[in-house]
């Protein structure tokens, strides 16, 4: 119920901020089921963005353990379908919370394979959750605003989405296998990138 409340609010606040946003290629968004969104990891916001451009479908996100330190913002997290991820030692729940939210909660799941924006290496994550839930993995890529200041100026948003990438039920996730998809994922990506805009290049941040 929260979820659905928040959805058209979060909706306004970003037309508000930023009304230059267009969402493309939701074709290839499987219809009969939920699916695990794939992106490479770029600002913030984008998790919002996401979340919007499939929206009514309801979404599940991983976030850091830190932000569920604050009693206001864990309440906020907690009903819009996050949960927390332990960044430096994930556990069991780190695989088994997405699976079940989306076989018995039938929610969609947003996932950065790299993990943070400081970093482009790929891990396992993704494709052992898609192996285990039998769901489609969906290439998706922001390209728009760096800064939250230029977002602000109402600077052109795309989310763009890829065709889905489907795992067989009997491959066996091993390391080979897993930077084998990683590379379709990869792939996908560039040609997301290339599609709408080829002249637009992501520089890692320096951590700070």
């Amino acid at each position: 119920m929260f979820y659905k409340i928040i959805v058209p609010i979060v909706r306004f606040i970003v037309f508000l901020l930023n009304s230059n946003t267009h969402y493309e290629g939701k074709e290839n968004l499987p219809t009969d089921q939920s699916y695990i969104m794939v992106a490479p990891h770029r600002t913030w916001w984008e998790p919002l963005l996401f979340a919007l451009a499939v929206s009514p479908t309801p979404c599940a996100f991983m976030a850091k353990k830190e932000l569920f330190q604050n009693p206001i913002l864990r309440f906020i997290l907690k009903h819009s379908n996050a949960f927390p991820v332990d960044r430096k030692h994930p556990g069991p729940s780190t695989i088994k919370t997405p699976v079940k939210d989306l076989n018995k909660r039938n929610l969609s799941l947003i996932m950065f394979p790299s993990g943070t924006r400081y970093s482009s290496q790929l891990k396992g994550g993704a494709v052992l959750i898609a192996k285990l839930s039998q769901k489609q993995l969906v290439p998706v890529v922001y390209q728009g605003p760096l800064s939250f200041k230029n977002f602000l100026k109402r600077q052109r948003c795309t989310v763009k989405f890829g065709k889905p990438i489907s795992i067989s039920r009997c491959m066996k996730v091993d390391e080979t296998n897993t930077e084998l998809v990683n590379q379709q994922i990869e792939q996908a990506w560039q040609k997301i990138d290339q599609s709408i805009d080829p002249n637009f290049k992501y520089v890692l941040p320096t951590k700070k």
